[in-house]
């Protein structure tokens, strides 16, 4: 298991910030019928919500008030979760990748975490968890260049390559991953981190040929 530890930047601003991390091999292929039934069941029920209680979701509204404490404006810098749900309230739906980014977002959405799925070839050494310093940006995926200077992003020996709000390109997931590190981004103790990895491990063994898994609560 890919050793991660959370840097004390953040603990000081966010005393309840926890990492749920799940390491496994898998298959990349195209969702599965009996999975698009249940994300498309998810989404349906989220577009009945009105748009402007999106984000009153209670693992979003931990999010967001992290956010605040570690000096990031949550309504300019929005959560993957809080984005996806503003956009299904919206009646949009979602844009269906590939069988393991799609479960990352199926479980995204049905909890209120945000999360970041990774290829974990492309992750180099051990993993720190951190307030990004002032004038931190990269590439985010589907985005152009992103300033993260003090969202609470992941990092390794090659610098920042994911956070709650938009992952870099360098770590995303494409048709060649063989590997991944699912994360779990929480800021309330994460109680149910430990029921919800389990579930992120049946949907992967089940719709990604998920085998060899690790689990751990990073705290």
């Amino acid at each position: 298991m890919r050793k991660i530890t959370i840097d004390s930047n953040i603990k000081e601003c966010c005393a309840e910030a926890v990492l749920g991390v799940l390491q496994c091999k898998i298959v990349i292929k195209e969702d599965e019928a009996a999975f698009l039934d249940l994300l498309n069941e998810k989404i349906a029920a989220l577009a009945e919500v009105e748009l402007s209680q999106a984000n009153k979701r209670e693992k979003i509204q931990a999010t967001r008030k992290a956010y605040k404490a570690l000096g990031k404006d949550p309504n300019r810098y929005r959560t993957s979760a809080e984005a996806m749900c503003r956009r299904i309230s919206k009646e949009r739906g979602l844009y269906y990748i590939n069988n393991v980014v799609d479960i990352n977002n199926y479980l995204s959405i049905k909890t209120g975490y945000s999360m970041g799925t990774y290829d974990l070839e492309q992750v180099q050494g051990d993993i720190l968890w951190a307030r990004a310093p002032e004038g931190t940006a990269y590439e985010g995926i589907g985005k152009d260049v992103l300033n993260i200077e003090f969202l609470p992003a992941l990092f390794d020996e090659l610098g920042p390559f994911g956070n709650p709000t938009s992952d870099n390109t360098r770590a995303m997931i494409t048709e060649n991953t063989k590997e991944i590190l699912l994360v779990y981004y929480a800021f309330d103790g994460g109680n149910e981190l430990l029921e919800l990895l389990k579930e992120a491990e049946g949907l992967l063994q089940r719709f990604a040929c998920g085998r060899d898994f690790q689990m751990q609560i990073v705290e």
